[in-house]
Order: structure tokens, then sequence, then C-alpha cells
């Protein structure tokens, strides 16, 4: 084996080792989510070392210095300030949805107009426009990290595969009876799963959009689905209360998450798949460990509807957004205990994501403004405001240095 050179993963933190062996290249990646300001560099080379003998002690110091560069990269706590650069005057009718490619170039925007769009983010000028749904395009991302195609759900029960470089439809995928809300491509891109208003998820063959199979039994509406690391399961959730974990090679239900005491909002997974985190209308969020398919944690500190939740990219903490117009982080990897309740909207907070470094906060309000908040102290560090109307969704680039708002005043904004 010869080391041929070191990767680095920024979000989450790890370092892929390239190397031959036996004529062949070959990359492991070597997950360092522990790593922090305090990190010794030099141990952690060392326990590195010790543990793969494809690094020799001449590339310890080339491996020592980018361990910092790393450690520099994700440990900046440094409150990053955002101006406005662009307004995108996105759509004829409202907005619905919004997303990013892997290198924060191009954005992604659903429109109740039954159109997708492109747009390069550096210029912000419209790069495709993406047509033929009968009706509302709701759901829309792309393959990331290739992000060669994107996929559409629309509300003409289809779902659909674009050229992300041409806006030629590749693939139309029917079957569903109701409005389709969800659409995942699988970690390997083989796959699309779509979730439905008409209770089902189905799983198509994204070579030829030919239908594999259908998962049944929720009784009420799906509203989100994710794949786990390796595409072989999906988890959904649905509004009869309930996360469903299905085989995806059988298409067999494998549990059911039981115990909110209404409709679900959003379900997801941690970076590890070792934890589901789903949020509902009863005013609570839970954490699940998918394993043992049991409830670790009831988080009921909110006074209305839990809208959303997310993991940092560590899947360390967890973030909640609610109707009570606040968010609150929490410690997912100990005691699910809260470490901050951000207060200041003054109304209902629709979203929530974090920071790539997981230093800040992003929310999004029905007040017409996001604000970006400190992890740290829970305070408000700047509130980006100059939308008309409720801002529903926003969106970080992957390395933190672009944030997207979205607004039922039909456009988006980007702050860079």
């Amino acid at each position: 084996m010869k080391l041929l050179k070191f990767l680095l993963r920024y979000f989450p933190p790890g370092l892929a080792l390239e190397y031959t062996q036996g004529g062949d290249v070959k990359t492991k990646m070597i997950d360092l989510l522990d790593l922090s300001a305090e990190t010794d560099i030099r141990a952690l080379a060392e326990s590195i070392k010790a543990s793969e003998p494809v690094i020799t002690e001449s590339v310890m110091e080339q491996l020592v210095e980018t361990l910092q560069k790393l450690q520099a990269k994700v440990c900046d706590t440094n409150a990053k300030r955002y101006y406005k650069y662009k307004t995108l005057q996105t759509h004829l009718l409202p907005l619905t949805n919004i997303a990013f490619d892997k290198l924060g170039k191009r954005c992604l925007t659903g429109s109740y107009d039954r159109t997708c769009k492109v747009w390069d983010i550096d210029s912000g000028a419209e790069l495709l426009t993406l047509e033929g749904h009968k009706n509302v395009v709701y759901t829309v991302s792309f393959n990331n990290p290739a992000s060669d195609k994107i996929v559409t759900g629309s509300f003409d029960k289809t779902a659909r595969i674009w050229c992300s470089r041409t806006g030629h439809c590749l693939l139309t995928m029917w079957g569903h009876n109701a409005e389709v809300v969800a659409a995942k491509f699988s970690p390997n891109h083989s796959k699309i799963a779509t979730g439905s208003l008409d209770m089902t998820s189905k799983i198509f063959q994204l070579s030829t959009g030919t239908e594999l199979g259908t998962l049944r039994g929720h009784t009420a509406e799906i509203i989100a689905l994710h794949f786990n690391n390796d595409g072989n399961q999906i988890i959904t959730g649905s509004f009869d209360g309930t996360v469903s974990i299905w085989d995806v090679r059988t298409f067999s239900r494998t549990s059911v998450l039981i115990g909110h005491r209404s409709e679900l909002s959003n379900c997801v997974y941690n970076f590890d798949c070792s934890l589901i985190a789903s949020s509902s209308m009863d005013k609570t969020a839970k954490v699940w460990d998918t394993r043992m398919n049991s409830c670790l944690a009831t988080l009921r500190r909110h006074d209305d509807e839990v809208l959303d939740l997310t993991f940092d990219n560590n899947g360390k903490k967890l973030a909640t957004a609610s109707s009570d117009a606040t968010a609150r982080v929490w410690d997912v990897s100990a005691d699910f205990r809260q470490l901050a309740s951000m207060e200041g909207h003054r109304e209902e907070v629709s979203k929530v994501c974090f920071s790539p470094n997981s230093q800040h906060l992003l929310t999004s309000s029905l007040d017409r403004t996001s604000r970006l908040w400190s992890l740290e102290s829970g305070y408000c560090v700047q509130t980006l405001d100059g939308h008309t109307d409720d801002v529903f969704n926003c969106a970080f680039s992957y390395n933190g240095d672009t944030i997207i708002t979205a607004s039922k005043d039909n456009t988006c904004m980007i702050w860079r």
C-alpha cells in the first residue's frame, strides 16, 4: 500500500486517505466528529498513524498540517456578518421550497406556478426553468455531491428527474394517487424514494424510472422521508403521528415508532443514522434509537406546535422550531438537556438549520425575518430583514459562506 494524498471533509469533520493497493486506487474515510479547538492535533495524528498502516513517519508532518487546517476551519467561532447580495425575483406564484447544490454555486426554487428554476448564486441569473409539471412543484433537490441531476415532486402526483445542465426532463415517475410532497435520491444515486398524501411511499429505479416497490402501512398522509447512509433503509413521517422504518430491498416495514399524540411535521436521521428525531403538532420532539427502535427522550419545552427540526452536521445537537416563536437547541449526545433557547422572533418559527461548523443557528419566521443565533450564548447576532411577507425557508451553503432565504413575497434573498 502507498499513500497518495490526504483529502479533507470539513463538515462534518473527517480525513480521507487516498492510497494504492494492488494497482487499485482506494479511499478510506476517517470521521473526526469530536474534533474541537482543544484537540491535541499531534496526539490525534499519532493515534491515526497507529491504526492506519498506510501512514508512515515520512508523512507525519504533512498529516499534522492537514489536521491543523481542518481544526482551524471547523472550530472558527467568529460570527460572520452576512450582507444582502442578490434578490431573486423568482416566480409568478408563491415559492414552495429551496435547495443548494453541493458547491453552493446554484440553487433550486419550486413554486405554485408549476415550475422549478435553477439559479446562479454568484450572478443571481436564472439558468434554467424546468417546465412540464401540471400542478404545484412542491419538493426539489439536487443529487449531491454530483449535482448533475434534479428531482422534483409535484401535486400532479408525479416526480420528475431533470438534467441540471440542460434542463431536459429525463424521466417521469408515475403511480401515486395524490400529491407527491417528498422525493429523495438514494446515497448511491441508483434509486428515488417518493412520499405522497396517498399514504404511501414508492421506490423507483433512477436509470429507467421503473417502480420497484410501494411502501404501504401509514394510515394518513406521508410528509417526510429520508434514506439512511447506505441506502438500504428509509424512514417516513406521517400525519398518523408515527415514523415508519422500511427495508428498501424487500419494501417491507421493519418498525414503527409510536408515541406522538398528533401529526408529525418532520423526521430526520443524524449523521451516522444512529438516531432519528421527530417533531409533532403535540408540542414535543422525540429522539429515537435506531438499533432498539425505542424512544430515548421526549423534548417538551415548547409551548406550541413543533414545526421543524434538524441535527447539526456532527449529529450531536438537535434544533427545534415552534409556533411559540422560539427555536431551541438540545444536546442529543448524552443527557438531552436544553442547551439554548432562541427568543426574539415575533411570530412562529417555521424553519431551523445549523451553520456547517455547528457554531450558529439560522431561523426563518412569519415575522418576515430570518435570524442568526450564537449557539454559545443563545443571542441573536444578526437579523436578516428585507422580505415583505413570511419567510418560510432558509438554508446554508455547504461551506457556510452563503445563506438563502425564501419568502411568500415570491422572492429569495442571497446573503454572502
